[in-house]
């Protein structure tokens, strides 16, 4: 087994950036709404959950996003990748279906923000949903990408 390298470092920095806003989607999730929903008051429930997303929203824009965008333009710089290799099968289009989805999620993630300080929580439920899937997705065609 060989040391770990720059480029190990780069992608531990990428898969930990996504272990961080997929578990934090799911604790939120399954975890802290439910109970939030169970043990307080609507007011105080409130209150909460709308400080917990605007927090998570935040640690998104100020941390998650930059380190996925510059650790993944990195990996995909190392590996050669262009515009041309995103439409060739196999690597590419894999790739490219990962992207594309990840763009769906960022967007689903920041219409969740908008409906919900908006007043709209059916809607902000669906994006919600439709985000935790989509990430769920990104993770599954992540594992089909080689780490090389």
């Amino acid at each position: 087994m060989g040391t770990v390298g720059w480029w190990s470092l780069v992608r531990f920095a990428h898969v930990t950036g996504a272990v961080l806003w997929v578990g934090g989607q799911l604790a939120l999730s399954l975890v802290i709404l439910p109970l939030a929903r169970r043990l307080l008051d609507p007011g105080a429930k409130d209150r909460f959950t709308a400080a917990a997303g605007r927090r998570f929203g935040m640690l998104t824009g100020a941390v998650f996003l930059p380190v996925q965008l510059g650790t993944g333009w990195a990996m995909a710089w190392h590996r050669g990748v262009t515009w041309a290799s995103l439409a060739e099968p196999g690597y590419g289009r894999t790739l490219a279906a990962k992207l594309a989805l990840f763009a769906v999620v960022m967007i689903a993630a920041a219409g969740h923000g908008v409906a919900q300080a908006r007043g709209c929580p059916d809607l902000a439920r669906c994006l919600a949903v439709v985000s935790l899937v989509g990430s769920l997705g990104v993770v599954l065609l992540a594992t089909a990408l080689p780490s090389t």
